[in-house]
């Protein structure tokens, strides 16, 4: 046996004391440096040495070469599979070896954008997992979850949290949803309660008008003064007249908004109904949640976007009107003075169009 060990291995090496060394190596923790977890990325198509320098730069392992040679021993060093690790500073050397062979403690990262909607988030997660679309779909309608969250919508659209996630390999569809669920209740702070009853709404209610704040925002500090402009016109007994609303009853992106595009018939048309749709329209973030929480305390009831992404706001009607024409003749100048664009993919959160009344 010990003869079949040396074979093709270097000189420096057919000595028992060294190859004992290496073997006590490969079953203990002893050649690492500290405890602890830490990510370790092995890019396709990498090799051995490759993959042994990237554990010793992550401190999985001491020694990359020892660590070569070990895995060599048994014949593992031709076999590893790619991708993302979440590993721990004290596993030994076989645990890694089984690690890289089998995938063991795989883990697949995935960003949700604050703003995507399910039909958005359902393929991303689809694809970071490698799972049927389908079960994710199943997955964000799910009863149990709509009932725990207090949802009355058909889907838990609005309370998959936007975040980067990491999953285990193996993850299903369902575990990933109600990871991001459970991500929501986290983020979801008890005082926040108390401004629930002094708006006078439901969390529903304020995740829904969050949705529609997260997509029509671009700076930061609009966003609780979009958030008041939308509850003064729900005050007063107007219609939102939210675009994103429309562009989320059509069920696809729609570069500007016609008169004929108002016309659908759909409960999330606010154009053409009172008060909040019937749910979200997106997964707010942090921020836009806090923001239709806490309105900032100002008398406007319009905004129209500039070019540049900031919004003017106004009180009455008739500046509001003047101002959606300033903003019409700048970027009618401004399109003449560019050649036509380039086909581009359809951006995925809804256009800042002016608000119509």
């Amino acid at each position: 046996m010990g003869r079949r060990l040396t074979i093709g291995l270097p000189g420096w090496l057919r000595s028992a004391r060294v190859l004992a060394l290496v073997l006590v190596l490969g079953m203990t923790a002893c050649g690492t440096p500290s405890v602890g977890t830490t990510r370790v990325v092995i890019p396709p198509g990498s090799s051995f040495r490759v993959a042994a320098d990237s554990l010793k730069r992550a401190g999985v392992v001491r020694s990359a070469r020892l660590f070569r040679i070990y895995a060599s021993l048994g014949g593992h060093d031709r076999h590893i599979r790619a991708g993302t690790y979440l590993m721990s500073r004290g596993m030994s050397w076989g645990e890694v070896v089984r690690a890289l062979t089998q995938g063991t403690g795989l883990i697949h990262t995935v960003t949700i954008p604050e703003g995507y909607a399910i039909a958005d988030i359902v393929p991303l997660l689809a694809r970071a997992l490698g799972v049927q679309p389908e079960s994710v779909e199943v997955a964000a309608h799910d009863s149990a979850l709509r009932r725990r969250l207090d949802v009355p919508s058909p889907t838990l659209e609005g309370y998959l949290f936007p975040d980067t996630y990491s999953f285990p390999d193996g993850t299903t569809g369902r575990a990933a949803v109600e990871t991001m669920v459970r991500r929501f209740e986290q983020i979801w702070q008890p005082q926040w309660n108390d401004r629930l009853r002094a708006l006078a709404m439901t969390r529903h209610n304020v995740i829904t008008l969050a949705s529609i704040v997260e997509t029509e925002a671009r700076l930061a500090p609009e966003r609780p003064v979009i958030a008041a402009v939308y509850l003064n016109r729900l005050r007063a007994g107007m219609r939102l007249q939210a675009d994103p609303t429309v562009q989320y009853a059509h069920g696809k992106h729609i570069a500007r908004l016609m008169y004929k595009d108002l016309l659908i018939e759909s409960p999330y048309n606010t154009y053409k109904y009172k008060g909040l749709p019937p749910g979200p329209i997106a997964s707010p973030g942090r921020a836009s949640i806090v923001a239709a929480l806490n309105p900032a305390a100002v008398p406007y009831r319009y905004f129209v976007a500039h070019l540049d992404g900031h919004h003017e706001f106004h009180v009455d009607f008739a500046s509001h009107s003047r101002a959606v024409a300033a903003v019409r003749r700048e970027r009618n100048a401004a399109a003449a003075m560019q050649p036509p664009p380039a086909p581009q993919p359809a951006a995925k959160k809804a256009t800042r169009s002016g608000r119509r009344s």
